[in-house]
């Protein structure tokens, strides 16, 4: 496992879970508005933390924690990504997977042999918009594969969309609810334009205001259970 850090005690990135944060190293997409460029590009990547020495933190942490977040990067490049997984489901903490939908062979595995609790899965923007958005050559075809998977499983998910104001149109928004219609919950991201980001011209881009997040809200309402906006 390449992990580039670890953040101890959350009480935000696993809904309703006090968690500590495991943070891999390595990316497929380039999303400009990614502030984590030192997880993402290779040329800002820091050091990476020890496997043992994140898994004697965590036998550390039972009784004070009691789920583990995986994030990155995209933790589903990581070649190791199961047999770490089962460690820490051994400890005793429920895991929330974090991915960008890249790999849904990957995540499918971890939904079978029960290794995850939790699945937030980014959905960056209309599936015909994909390549743009995550400067990637992307099959579109390929997120779609893991909206279903998450859609038609019986594992807790969430679907979640940071956006730029510049980037996503309201038509492109109704064409993305469409595309995750009858999803249990949706999240919309406010974007925050602080560096360090991946593309650091993004730091002159701009979040919806107020009033347009919650038309945003209202309109995905009519066809998704949930829709909650995140503000941080």
């Amino acid at each position: 496992m390449k992990i580039g850090g670890i953040e101890p005690f959350s009480l935000i990135d696993f809904p309703g879970i006090p968690a500590a944060v495991i943070f891999t190293q390595g990316c497929d997409f380039r999303c400009p508005y990614c502030y984590v460029p030192q997880l993402v590009v290779p040329e800002s990547y820091g050091s990476l933390l020890a496997e043992d020495q994140v898994l004697n933190f965590l036998e550390s942490r039972k009784g004070k924690i009691e789920g583990v977040v995986i994030t990155g990067g995209e933790p589903t490049l990581q070649q190791d990504l199961l047999p770490f997984i089962m460690l820490i489901k051994k400890m005793g903490f429920l895991v929330k997977l974090d991915t960008n939908g890249s790999h849904p062979e990957i995540t499918e595995s971890l939904i079978r042999e029960q290794l995850i609790d939790y699945v937030a899965m980014d959905f960056k923007a209309p599936l015909e918009k994909y390549r743009e958005m995550t400067r990637s050559l992307i099959d579109k075809e390929i997120i779609a594969r893991s909206i279903a998977l998450l859609i038609h499983s019986n594992i807790e998910y969430e679907f979640r969309t940071t956006v730029v104001k510049e980037d996503i149109t309201f038509e492109d928004f109704k064409r993305m609810v469409d595309q995750i219609k009858g999803a249990k919950k949706y999240v919309l991201q406010k974007f925050i334009p602080k560096a360090p980001l991946v593309d650091p011209s993004y730091e002159k881009k701009h979040p919806l205001d107020l009033e347009e997040i919650e038309k945003w809200k209202n309109y995905a309402l009519s066809r998704i259970k949930k829709v909650i906006v995140r503000n941080y």
